[in-house]
C-alpha cells in the first residue's frame, strides 16, 4: 500500500463559503430551500475553554495587519460570530464544561485573521493558559440541533492546544484531509505558532492577566492524503509462489552442496589409500 498526496486550492472552497454567506439558514436552524448542503465547506470554528477568563474583544483584520491596541484590558468590540455552549466532559461524563465557539477566518485571498483578547482578573495558579481546539465546520455547528453532542464529538476527535497569558500567540492553521481505505474522510488541523511578549504599559501595577491570540490560514492550500491499495489476491498468490520457489531453490542448493562434499571426501580417501598401498 502506498500513500498519494494531492494539494487542492483553497480558493475554490472560499467561493463555497461565499455561497454560505449568500444563503443563510432560517431561524429554526434548518437550511432554506434550494440551498445545497454546506456541511462539507471548510468554514473553521474555534472552541475556547476560558474558565474564569472573559472575552474582551474579537475583531477581523486583513493582510496581516493588526492596529495598535486601544485601552487594553478594557471591554471592546466583539465583531465575531460567537456561541456559548455548556456540555458534559466526553471523557468523564460528570464534569460540566463551558466553551466559547468563535467563527474562524475564511477570506484566504485577503489574508483574513481573527484577533481576540481575553482578561483574567487574578488567579491563584502559578501558570495561566486558555485551552482551545479547531474544528472544520462552524456552519455545521450552527446548523446542528444538538450542539452539546456536536462539541463532545469534536473534543473526542480533535487535539487541543493552549496559549498563555502575557503574550500574543499567532496561530497559522493548515488543513489535511485523509481518505481512508473504506472511503471515509478524516480532517486534521496542523498549526504553527509564534509567541511575542506583551509589554504591559498600564500605569497601575496589576495582578490580572491579558491573553492575546491571532488565527489565520498558513497558505491557500489544503493537503489531501489518499491511501491507494496496490495489493490484491493475485499479488498475494504470486508472493507466496515466490517464497516457495526461493525455499525450493535453497533446499536444492543445500542438497547439491552435501553431495559435492561427500564426493570430495570419497576422492580424498581413495587417493590416501593409493598412497598408503604404494608405500607398503
Amino acid at each position: 500500500m502506498r500513500r498519494q498526496e494531492v494539494s487542492a486550492s483553497y480558493r475554490e472552497l472560499s467561493e463555497d463559503v461565499e455561497q454560505v454567506s449568500e444563503n443563510p439558514t432560517d431561524e429554526g436552524g434548518g437550511e432554506m430551500e434550494d440551498h445545497e448542503d454546506t456541511s462539507s465547506v471548510i468554514l473553521p470554528g474555534i472552541a475556547f475553554y476560558p474558565g474564569k477568563a472573559r472575552l474582551l474583544s474579537c475583531k477581523h483584520h486583513y493582510y496581516d495587519h493588526i492596529p495598535p491596541l486601544i485601552n487594553p484590558g478594557q471591554p471592546g468590540d466583539i465583531e465575531c460570530s460567537t456561541q456559548r455552549i455548556n456540555y458534559t466532559d466526553p471523557f468523564t461524563n460528570q464534569t460540566m464544561k463551558y466553551a466559547l465557539v468563535v467563527q474562524g477566518p475564511r477570506d484566504v485571498k485577503k489574508k483574513e485573521l481573527v484577533f481576540l483578547q481575553f482578561h483574567l482578573n487574578g488567579t491563584d495558579q502559578d501558570f495561566s493558559a486558555i485551552d482551545y481546539l479547531l474544528f472544520s465546520s462552524f456552519q455545521e455547528f450552527i446548523n446542528s440541533p444538538e450542539k452539546a453532542e456536536f462539541m463532545k464529538d469534536c473534543e473526542s476527535s480533535y487535539s487541543s492546544w493552549k496559549f498563555s497569558g502575557g503574550f500574543r500567540t499567532w496561530v497559522k492553521m493548515s488543513l489535511v484531509k485523509t481518505k481512508e481505505e473504506d472511503g471515509s474522510e478524516t480532517v486534521e488541523f496542523k498549526q504553527e505558532t509564534s509567541v511575542v511578549n506583551y509589554i504591559d504599559q498600564r500605569t497601575k501595577p496589576r495582578s490580572d492577566q491579558l491573553f492575546f491570540v491571532v488565527f489565520e490560514w498558513k497558505d491557500p492550500f489544503i493537503q489531501t492524503v489518499q491511501d491507494i491499495i496496490t495489493a490484491n489476491p493475485w499479488n498475494m498468490i504470486a508472493l507466496l509462489c515466490g517464497i516457495f520457489l526461493a525455499l525450493f531453490k535453497a533446499a536444492d542448493f543445500a542438497k547439491l552442496s552435501v553431495k559435492w562434499m561427500i564426493k570430495i571426501r570419497k576422492r580424498h580417501l581413495k587417493r590416501r589409500s593409493q598412497v598408503m598401498n604404494h608405500i607398503s
